[in-house]
Order: C-alpha cells, then structure tokens, then sequence
C-alpha cells in the first residue's frame, strides 16, 4: 500500500469512528419499556476495532514518514516545514490585511491612519512563502504518491 492510501484510509478511519461515536451517544438511553435503535455493546466493538486498527496505522505512517527522505529531508522534517510555513503564511496575509486597510478621511480634521509597514514589501514576502509552501506541499504529495508504506 502506498503511503498516500493509508493516509486516505487513516481519514477513513477517523470518520467512521466520528460517526460510530455520534451513533453510540444516539444509542445511550432508551425509554423504559424501548430498545435502542442499535446496540450499544456491538457499536462499542467496531469503535474499538476501528481505534486499534486507526493506531496500527497512525505507527506505520509515521515510521514511514520518519524513514523516507527526499530531497528536501524527510517526510517528517518536511511535513513540520509545510506546517510552519502555513502559519507564516496565514499570520503575513492577517498582518497585510490590517495593514492594508485605511481608514478614510471624510475631513482633513480627521485622524489619519497610515500602514505602520510598506505593504508591498510584505506581499513579496508572502508569495515567496506561498511558493515555499507550495512547492513543499508538492515534493510531500509526490513522495506519498511513491513510497510504499512501511
């Protein structure tokens, strides 16, 4: 199994077990006299099974993900660069967006508000990190398309 199938399994997963959860809740109490819908105890057994199965496979992403390099390091350190980089990113484009907005003047008795940064400078900045992140977000697409699950 290639990596980027167990990580769609691993969503798998993780969906079902949301929805196995909502159901067991649904399933809780009964009216006395009543029957739940489903039953609980058979519920709980695929939830445990699916959580033993979501952490067999949660270790072996991650020891693939440790032990696969690339050009860029390895799918660990790549996937904590991509990380990161989506927080710079997010954190430039709200810093730009504060900066960017002026307040208008409706008299030159008003208050001016003026950018505490030049606005043009910090877009370069962004989208040479947008790129950054890009092009990580791709090499980690392309090694999980490659790599065999180990």
């Amino acid at each position: 199994m290639k990596l980027a199938e167990a990580l769609q399994l691993r969503s798998d997963l993780q969906k079902r077990m949301e929805q196995l959860s909502g159901r067991l809740c649904d399933n809780a109490t009964v009216q006395e006299g009543e029957s739940p819908a489903e039953n609980p105890a058979e519920l709980l057994a695929e939830y445990d099974s699916c959580a033993a199965e979501l952490e067999e496979l949660i270790t072996r992403i991650n020891r693939t993900n440790s032990e696969t390099t690339t050009e860029g390091g390895s799918l660990t350190e790549l996937l904590a660069r991509r990380d990161c980089l989506k927080k710079r990113v997010e954190t430039y484009r709200n810093f730009l967006t504060s900066a960017s907005s002026l307040t208008r003047r409706a008299t030159r008795s008003e208050i001016k508000i003026l950018s505490a940064v030049s606005v043009p400078e910090y877009r370069k900045r962004t989208d040479a990190l947008s790129r950054q992140l890009r092009e990580t977000d791709s090499a980690i697409q392309a090694a999980n398309w490659t790599t065999e699950l180990l």
